[in-house]
């Protein structure tokens, strides 16, 4: 497999991802043992919560030090010094020092990520990948409205900020709906293998309405995520606030807006249509509503 790279949207240039647990991963989806253990590794929330509990404990504060090493981690941003965090799950479910991650104008990125664009997909347009069959139809379990739609995925990596957040003033009218899952990775080595992840990993789906109508917040829980945890409260949010947050693991926030209500920012709209990911962060605009000065 080729290395996984992405542009970095503050220098334009190239990047390769350095991915936590590459091993692990390969072995998991790349060898014949690893994929017949598939039902055991991802298809049971107990395993998840067994690596969620490690992942609590005390014990695991020597793990911080590794993935706070790891390029892109940024640990100087974290609250608080690193050897003040509790356990893992602690460190890794971190907020951010004030200002860390000003909010930008327009619609902003819900998370830090490596973002693509699917534009004008309809429910059955199959998602991200050349060759998968995932659809909005099936990630939204058979329940996604008719029309065009406009897709950004957001995809976290083990070192990033794992807090999401309300890309825009909004109201959620429903409360969040809960689709039960497995907990297979997002990561490409896992998308190229088992392009089913964003239908099958467990989903919580929340509806808002903005001035520029109505768009879908899709919360994808993965390897190692037992829990998504919904932090909001009420039906009023303001740009920026935060929403929840993962445990553990690389995970995925998908933003769904009726296509043509936001017109995304060049840079992502170029660099998605030549197949290559955008590394965005949280607050960060993305787009503007559609008749907006950019």
């Amino acid at each position: 497999m080729q290395p996984i790279e992405y542009i970095d949207r503050t220098t334009g240039e190239k990047v390769v991802e350095s991915v936590m647990g590459d091993k692990a991963l390969r072995f998991a989806y790349e060898t014949l043992l690893g994929r017949t253990l598939w039902p055991v590794l991802f298809g049971s929330k107990l395993v998840s919560a067994l690596m969620g509990r490690r992942y609590d404990s005390p014990r695991s504060r020597k793990a911080i030090r590794s993935l706070a090493a790891i390029p892109g981690c940024n640990a100087d941003e974290a609250e608080k010094p690193v050897a003040d965090y509790a356990s893992f799950n602690d460190f890794f479910t971190r907020r951010l020092k004030p200002g860390a991650r000003p909010t930008g104008d327009g619609v902003v990125s819900p998370a830090d990520g490596r973002l693509m664009l699917y534009l004008a997909a309809d429910a059955d347009k199959p998602f991200p990948l050349k060759g998968a069959v995932r659809s909005l139809r099936t990630v939204f379990a058979d329940d996604a409205p008719g029309g065009l739609y406009d897709i950004a995925v957001v995809r976290l990596a083990p070192v990033d900020y794992h807090r999401f957040h309300f890309p825009c003033a909004c109201r959620t009218p429903d409360p969040v709906r809960v689709i039960p899952g497995k907990y297979h990775s997002v990561n490409p080595i896992a998308l190229l293998r088992y392009p089913d992840v964003y239908a099958d990993n467990e989903r919580q789906i929340v509806a808002c309405d903005a001035d520029f109508g109505r768009f879908w917040l899709v919360d994808v829980g993965a390897f190692g995520v037992g829990t998504i945890i919904q932090t909001y409260s009420g039906d009023a949010h303001a740009k920026g606030d935060e929403k929840g947050y993962f445990k553990f693991g690389g995970s995925t926030v998908i933003l769904v807006t009726r296509t043509g209500a936001l017109a995304y920012d060049n840079d992502l709209v170029r660099n998605s249509a030549a197949g290559i990911e955008t590394r965005v962060r949280c607050g960060e605009r993305i787009a503007t509503p559609a008749g907006t000065a950019a």
